[in-house]
């Protein structure tokens, strides 16, 4: 009996032939009885003209004091496309989590109402998301291509942002704080439980764990005009977020985000290394190298210094060489090139041994040119020709020894 295969979250595409909606697009208020008319009247015109399936417009009241209650609960009698999800605490964060965790809608959606990113974004910031490309969907004020128009300051503070997420969180993600996102909701059943914060730092939170997560994330670059009248305060806004940043850095550290279970239970399939015809990708495969050259030179000049106590330089280099050598090349086979298995393993040693060989005569040609027997001059020698001959054995075991294509011969050969 043939086990049932169970797709991954996010993975397979949206039906649009569904009764319900397949969008629901929030809109969090607080304070907006100005705005959120014009802005709901726009945004249901664009969706009923451009959506060719059914969609949802959820206006979220963040506990307002003002008229923006009754102005949306007029807008939800007139149109049938348009509810109204009332809260008694502000916060952004907390009112798109409030109504994300309960929609049927497959696509969640959220945009300010002020409507400053251009709706002519919104398909193609939906469309990965239905087809089952992506997991996730962001509009990007600075991705290229993106147009947009705002004051020296916002576009400062922006940057600086985004680059504290680099450097702090490794984020890939151009811009966290568009207000412009979609999620899938079976994506967001499994991430809205872990996101804490409730006001602005929920978008980079829910970004972040989803990249750790190993999910996909799509940037769409939009135009924006920068809204003068924004009541956010920014100086609340960014130390916010900087408290946000060291909690995720303390919950990665200690485990409290359970990233390995959510990857697990959520992310995409990586492309294989023994692809045939495609080579893994270089930078991971030089940082894995990197690391595994660390070790082994360093267990090299260890092993050279032991063994020259009671033999001559070229004995010691030779015997030394050839233990890490070999050492060297199992691991890198695992490690740096993806090889699993003892399908051409006496091969790859064969070989691995051949390249180093050519490191051999590079050290011992070194050693040779020395008119001294200073141990000190010797190790310094052979710390510049071991680089040359590192340099040397990734390029012949990334080219040759491992090269994609002969692994895949091995395994179409074992197969027959």
């Amino acid at each position: 009996m043939t086990a049932t295969m169970i797709p991954r979250p996010g993975t397979t595409p949206v039906d649009t032939r569904t009764t319900g909606p397949v969008l629901d697009v929030v809109i969090p208020v607080y304070n907006e009885e100005t705005d959120l008319e014009p802005g709901i009247r726009r945004l249901h015109a664009h969706l009923s003209a451009t959506l060719p399936y059914r969609f949802r417009i959820t206006i979220a009241d963040n506990a307002s004091t003002d008229a923006t209650l009754p102005v949306a609960e007029r807008l939800a009698r007139e149109f049938a496309e348009v509810e109204v999800h009332h809260l008694d605490q502000k916060g952004r964060g907390r009112a798109l989590k409030a109504v994300w965790s309960t929609s049927d809608a497959p696509v969640l959606a959220y945009m300010d109402v002020d409507l400053s990113t251009d709706l002519a974004a919104l398909g193609p910031l939906v469309a990965p998301l239905v087809s089952g490309h992506s997991d996730l969907a962001i509009g990007s004020r600075l991705a290229r291509g993106a147009r947009v128009v705002r004051g020296p300051k916002r576009e400062f503070i922006s940057r600086c942002y985004n680059l504290i997420l680099r450097g702090t969180l490794a984020a890939k993600f151009s811009d966290a704080q568009c207000g412009f996102k979609a999620i899938r909701a079976d994506v967001a059943k499994q991430l809205l439980p872990l996101v804490e914060d409730t006001g602005w730092f929920f978008d980079t939170e829910l970004l972040v764990l989803a990249q750790r997560a190993g999910l996909r994330t799509h940037e769409v670059p939009v135009d924006w005009v920068d809204d003068p009248d924004s009541s956010v305060d920014i100086v609340a806004t960014a130390t916010a977020d900087l408290k946000g940043v060291a909690r995720m850095i303390r919950g990665f550290a200690t485990g409290a985000l359970p990233v390995a279970e959510l990857r697990a239970q959520l992310g995409r399939t990586p492309i294989g290394v023994s692809t045939p015809g495609v080579p893994p990708k270089l930078a991971t495969q030089l940082v894995r190298f990197a690391a595994v050259g660390a070790g082994s030179t360093l267990a090299y000049l260890v092993l050279f210094l032991l063994l020259r106590l009671g033999m001559g330089a070229q004995a010691a280099n030779f015997l030394a060489l050839g233990v890490t050598a070999i050492a060297n090349t199992a691991v890198n086979r695992r490690l740096t090139f993806g090889v699993r298995g003892s399908a051409g393993a006496v091969r790859h040693q064969f070989e691995g041994l051949l390249v180093f060989g050519l490191g051999l005569v590079l050290t011992s040609g070194s050693l040779a040119l020395l008119s001294t027997a200073n141990v000190a001059l010797e190790l310094t020698v052979l710390v510049v020709a071991n680089l040359a001959a590192t340099i040397l054995r990734f390029v012949l075991l990334r080219g040759w020894v491992f090269h994609p294509r002969r692994q895949a011969n091995v395994k179409i050969g074992d197969n027959r």
